[in-house]
């Protein structure tokens, strides 16, 4: 029986019986190669990487397929083939290495243009320069060297602070302020072992917040303490003699941290004192207190004082 009801007759109880095996499949084999040929057409379209022909041919080369000339007779990519499909390696550029550029070591302000300076003693006269001398215990071209100026009036005069500025130090304990250059510990060492502090002068030290720093030596008495920020003008302490002095007087010394020519110290005072030999060289303050300099008809001083 086919299943299938003739044309142009009614309808029988027979007519919807299964069609026979032998039909089926014919139809099942047609379903299928039809199915198989449209995803055949779906991989050749998609671009894969070789197309089966139905006629029994070999799988045939993408580079073929794309019009590759010079395709080898064993079906594999030609080299020129093989670097259209696989693109060169791409290789980073290496940057150069940039060449730093060099920082210039800061330098002190020139001494010609520091301003707002003010007398340390308004009185005061000056009884030992900056320079040569016998009294000084620095070597400067061979020759001994006084760092700084002495001003005199009376023991117990007000010394007031030359410039604004924070204090750094005050009392007998100022070395490490003072821009010595080595070790301090071999002489602070032998000065507690010789107890030796009360031979030091009373000093202050204070940053004058323009690269350099005063340094206010022989005080009788300060009254400013270290971190204190001050006036030109603020009155520091009074004038007297401590440390190696003959006699009341203000030693004013300045410098500036950032400077880099130092002062040779005396070998004898070195060697006794177990100080390091080098310091930062100071400038002359008559620079910034040009009121105390001498006149050029004023006789030679005799000098009230030493080195501090």
């Amino acid at each position: 029986m086919s299943g299938h009801r003739h044309p142009g007759r009614p309808p029988g109880p027979l007519d919807n019986l299964p069609r026979p095996l032998s039909e089926r499949d014919r139809r099942g084999r047609g379903r299928r190669r039809a199915g198989t040929l449209a995803v055949g057409a779906l991989f050749v379209a998609a671009g894969g990487v070789a197309v089966t022909s139905w006629g029994g041919g070999g799988p045939v080369p993408v580079g073929a397929v794309h019009g590759a000339v010079g395709s080898p007779t064993d079906g594999s990519p030609s080299p020129d083939q093989a670097a259209a499909i696989v693109p060169p390696l791409i290789r980073a550029t290496p940057r150069p290495t940039p060449t730093p550029t060099p920082i210039p070591a800061p330098t002190p302000a020139p001494p010609e243009s520091l301003t707002g300076y003010r007398s340390p003693l308004p009185h005061g006269r000056l009884t030992l320069p900056f320079g040569p001398s016998a009294w000084g215990s620095r070597i400067v071209d061979g020759t001994t060297f006084h760092d700084g100026i002495d001003l005199a009036t009376f023991c117990g005069d007000r010394v007031v602070a030359a410039h604004d500025g924070t204090v750094l130090a005050t009392g007998r304990r100022y070395d490490d302020q003072v821009g010595w250059i080595g070790d301090l510990r071999p002489y602070k060492a032998y000065l507690d072992r010789k107890r030796l502090w009360m031979t030091l002068p009373i000093v202050v030290v204070i940053d004058d917040g323009n690269g350099y720093r005063s340094i206010y030596a022989h005080f009788s008495k300060v009254v400013v303490k270290r971190g204190q920020v001050v006036k030109a003008g603020k009155l520091l302490g009074y004038e007297g003699q401590t440390g190696r002095a003959s006699g009341c007087h203000l030693h004013y010394g300045l410098f500036s941290p950032l400077e880099t020519a130092t002062f040779a110290i005396d070998p004898d005072v070195v060697k006794r004192m177990k100080v390091p030999d080098r310091q930062v060289a100071r400038i002359d303050p008559l620079l910034v207190l040009p009121q105390h300099a001498p006149k050029a008809s004023a006789s030679a001083s005799v000098p009230a004082s030493g080195a501090p």
